[in-house]
């Protein structure tokens, strides 16, 4: 008999700031089934089910992932619903709305070589004691030997469909033309079904059979070149996209300039009238500067962390919501849209703060709805195979000296303010901000920066990382 516990022990697989995440080589069969059975055991220790929801992003190694883990539940009694490739909050919705547990076999945005596992109980998103409890559990099995085919349903596809459309006009969109940058997107067989059913007029652009790694957070030259070049080509007035499991969005606007994710959260937030914000400390200051909120509580970088707020912040505010840095929103409570009610989804999702933005396109741009903000600018980027040992140490070394540290990363102004929330985030005189983090999901350094106007933020960014790159 294997042990659950000791098989996810010698893994090299860890809790990331968002799901279990490692290498494809060590996601083995046993090992996913180690984690889907302690993960059911500590479910259920919870609430009793008798069925768990599993879906895939769109990565070579994803189908088999779900075929260990549906064959160790069934094994157990357990029914297994499969939904295909659909984006993770699809799968969330679905599982929040049937009450049961659910399984995300995705690696979001990190390289197709490594994989990961999001989970998520009957009421959402797992919580940080319940990645120790999993860590610690420990369940008997029998080494898995055959991987039947799974069984498809799309149940969840229709029901995310359904969420995004019915509380919009379905003459939303009409007359404009949405591009949908559809790259290897777990959800790119549902947004263009989504914004044509509001009326728009879409073109499918860069759909490509290998996987495409985009990371929102740090999006790639040659990203930025195809958005201008798009909706140049394509006389666009915006360009949607995803990273790889679709909660996290890429929008950009009549002039191929993709927002930032905290950006689009901001605009979000206030057409909704969001009353009180959970966010992580990384997210653009412009938050607290356009006065629009009652309540903002800053968190470690992470959706876990976000969601740990919400309980408090429901308690005291009508309307509350989260996001991060990446884009991804969290809808905390019911809000008014039309005369109609959207029910709360508590974990990242990229299509609805689209959708709210893009339903002011009948009256303003997307770009002036970005110039109306406070004028904060961020950027960021990170080094990748950057150990995350080496990143502790590094963070550490400025902390402890950082008048040593400082003109080594070609810092030059007088630091005023240091945050410890999650890395190192320095507040300088004139304004500037520079925030060291390793990455939660990878092994990367990552950095923020935060200036007056965004070509100061990214000549910042890129002068911090080559300097580290340099010791």
């Amino acid at each position: 008999m294997l042990s659950s516990h000791k098989l996810i022990l010698n893994s090299g697989i860890t809790f990331g700031t968002s799901g279990a995440r490692g290498l494809v080589e060590d996601f083995t069969p046993d090992v996913c089934a180690a984690f889907a059975l302690s993960f059911a055991e500590v479910m259920q220790n919870k609430n009793a089910f008798t069925t768990i929801a599993i879906a895939i992003d769109n990565r070579p190694s994803s189908y088999k992932m779900a075929q260990a883990i549906s064959s160790s539940l069934g094994e157990r009694g357990i029914e297994v619903h499969f939904f295909g490739v659909i984006p993770t909050p699809a799968l969330a919705y679905y599982a929040l709305q049937s009450k049961i547990p659910s399984i995300m076999v995705t690696g979001s945005h990190i390289p197709f070589d490594r994989n990961g596992l999001k989970f998520y109980g009957s009421d959402g998103e797992i919580t940080k004691s319940d990645e120790v409890a999993i860590l610690n559990a420990d369940v008997e099995f029998n080494s898995l030997v055959n991987l039947p085919p799974l069984i498809y349903r799309d149940e969840a596809k229709s029901l995310y469909i359904k969420r995004n459309i019915d509380v919009f006009p379905s003459d939303l969109l009409v007359g404009k033309r949405i591009g949908i940058y559809e790259h290897s997107s777990a959800g790119r067989d549902i947004y263009c079904d989504i914004f044509e059913s509001l009326g728009a007029e879409v073109i499918a652009l860069g759909r490509s059979d290998e996987f495409v790694p985009i990371d929102t957070e740090a999006v790639s030259f040659e990203d930025k070149q195809l958005a201008r070049a798009w909706v140049k080509e394509y006389k666009l007035n915006a360009l949607f996209s995803t990273d790889g499991d679709g909660d996290r969005p890429l929008l950009s606007g009549e002039n191929g300039e993709w927002l930032r994710g905290d950006v689009l959260g901001l605009i979000c937030s206030k057409l909704l009238n969001i009353e009180a914000l959970s966010t992580p400390v990384s997210c653009n200051s412009a938050i607290e500067k356009s006065n629009s909120f009652k309540s903002v509580v800053r968190t470690k970088i992470g959706s876990p962390y976000v969601i740990d707020e919400f309980e408090n912040l429901t308690k005291k505010f009508a309307t509350v919501a989260g996001f991060e840095a990446n884009g991804g929103y969290l809808l905390a409570s019911t809000v008014q849209v039309n005369g109609h009610s959207i029910t709360p989804l508590p974990t990242r999702d990229a299509v609805l703060p689209a959708i709210v933005v893009l339903s002011q396109l009948q009256q303003t741009t997307i770009s002036r709805l970005v110039k109306s903000l406070p004028q904060r600018f961020t950027a960021s980027d990170r080094i990748k195979e950057f150990a995350r040992d080496k990143s502790l140490q590094l963070i550490h070394n400025i902390s402890q000296n950082s008048s040593l540290w400082l003109p080594k990363l070609k810092l030059s102004n007088v630091l005023t303010n240091i945050d410890k929330t999650d890395g190192f985030r320095m507040t300088f005189e004139n304004g500037d901000i520079v925030h060291l983090r390793p990455s939660g999901n990878a092994p990367e350094l990552r950095c923020y920066a935060e200036c007056s106007n965004q070509e100061e933020a990214e000549k910042l960014v890129q002068t911090v990382l080559n300097a580290i790159k340099t010791l």
